[in-house]
């Protein structure tokens, strides 16, 4: 299990099974807002959905693969989104992060925060060397924590995402190694 407190207001936690139920929600009401940038949004219709993906993030976690982690506001006790590192590879010592906040939460810099400080575990705990977000080209929020964060554009993967109306879309790569975080958080 793993929990990262940010600060008095937010944390990230591993998911445990009894949050199914907060995880549908939270998706289920933002869906329309989500659905354009991500495809698991259309096949997640019922609690079922985010129980086996909280079962299956936990088996990767356990296996070092993958780390899903909810985003809570702690006086609350809300689940605002989701956050984590995916195609994590051990040798080159490496990962994406993928994230996502409901529709209500977001421009309140919730995801600023918690990008950050994951990134920032994913380095000095966790011993990665790099981290980086892929995006889809027109998701301009997305774009712009990148840039917040530092990232450098290393370029674009064309026609490489399908889209859910199934058009081939465009995925721009961002990466941070773990020197350049590193100046940029002692500068901070």
């Amino acid at each position: 299990m793993t929990s990262i407190l940010i600060d008095d207001d937010l944390l990230l936690r591993s998911y445990k099974l009894e949050d199914a139920a907060d995880l549908f929600h939270c998706v289920d009401l933002s869906r329309a807002h989500l659905r354009p940038f991500l495809n698991w949004v259309d096949h997640t219709t019922q609690v079922a959905h985010s129980l086996q993906f909280i079962q299956s993030s936990l088996a990767q976690q356990n296996a070092g693969e993958a780390l899903s982690l909810g985003i809570f506001l702690q006086q609350e006790h809300c689940l605002i989104g989701g956050i984590g590192l995916h195609h994590w590879h051990q040798d080159e010592k490496r990962a994406q992060i993928g994230y996502w906040v409901a529709k209500e939460f977001e421009g309140r810099g919730f995801m600023t925060r918690s990008a950050s400080r994951l990134v920032d575990f994913a380095f000095q705990k966790l011993g990665l060397n790099k981290v980086e977000i892929h995006c889809l080209s027109r998701n301009s929020r997305s774009l712009a924590l990148a840039h917040r964060l530092g990232f450098q554009t290393e370029g674009c993967i064309r026609q490489s995402y399908r889209s859910v109306a199934g058009a081939l879309e465009d995925v721009v790569v961002s990466g941070m190694l773990r020197d350049e975080w590193k100046t940029i958080s002692e500068g901070a």
